[in-house]
């Protein structure tokens, strides 16, 4: 455990499940007290129980990232419980419907960039004032769709949202220097997960498809895609003073597999 002169508080979004759950637990076994934000009551429930067994400090709020005064409130919580948020890690998100552009509804495009970006800026945007009294990290879920790859049919929404999060990082990261504030965006691979369980496809998908021949071995390191402990690892380090002079920097986390496919 990192040795702190202060106990340090994260506040993570999606956190009740895979690469958030993994950055909590990661977080709290390096002294972190840690807040996760979920919309999944039932999985919070558990993720804190878990931690509590292993004596990790956590709160659990349920939280719908899409909506601003919830946001707003779950940050008030953190403040009230913990008197500090030194660092934000902006996961939440989803995929929502793969579909056409000509099919796709205006429902479910609305739904994707409320809930993947405009729920990391409204989570970013009600943590500033908070991480500004003795500064941080901000580490915002991007990925490798939309910045390296754009061949996978009907994720245009969901490619168009963690394209937006790569540039919002970057203007963050310029503004907030000045309060110690570093911002970094992380960009996972296939990652060992229940993510894709979640898609719903559209009838459609395969007129738009666009044949990709993969080579033998469509990951290049290991052979395999990553785990939700290694990209953990990851955003242990941005938390952490390890990467004290690291802001507005793209990291990808996937075993090479976005430049043998983009």
């Amino acid at each position: 455990m990192e040795d702190f002169l202060v106990e340090k508080t994260a506040i993570i979004s999606g956190g009740a499940s895979g690469i958030g759950k993994a950055a909590a637990l990661k977080l709290a076994e390096a002294g972190f007290r840690v807040c996760l934000l979920d919309v999944n009551d039932t999985k919070l429930k558990d993720v804190k129980k878990e931690m509590e067994e292993k004596n990790f400090k956590v709160i659990t709020i349920p939280c719908d990232i899409s909506q601003y005064d919830q946001v707003e409130t779950a940050v008030k919580k953190v403040m009230e419980q913990w008197g500090r948020i030194d660092v934000v890690f902006a996961n939440a998100g989803i995929v929502g419907q793969v579909s056409s552009i000509e099919s796709m509804s205006i429902d479910n495009w609305n739904q994707v960039l409320s809930i993947n970006l405009n729920g990391t800026f409204f989570l970013v945007k009600a943590a500033i004032p908070h991480v500004k009294q003795q500064g941080g990290s901000i580490i915002i879920t991007s990925s490798i769709s939309g910045n390296r790859v754009f061949s996978q049919a009907g994720f245009t929404a969901y490619s168009t949202s963690k394209a937006a999060l790569a540039a919002f990082a970057k203007m963050a990261a310029l503004e907030l220097a000045k309060y110690h504030i570093r911002v970094n965006v992380i960009c996972p691979g296939g990652i060992e997960t229940n993510f894709k369980e979640s898609i719903k496809r559209s009838p459609d998908l395969d007129e738009i498809k666009i044949p990709v021949a993969f080579p033998e071995g469509s990951k290049p390191l290991d052979n395999r895609s990553g785990k939700p402990e290694e990209v953990a690892d990851l955003v242990k380090f941005l938390a952490s003073d390890e990467s004290s002079h690291i802001t507005g920097t793209e990291i990808y986390i996937d075993g090479a597999e976005s430049l043998l496919i983009g």
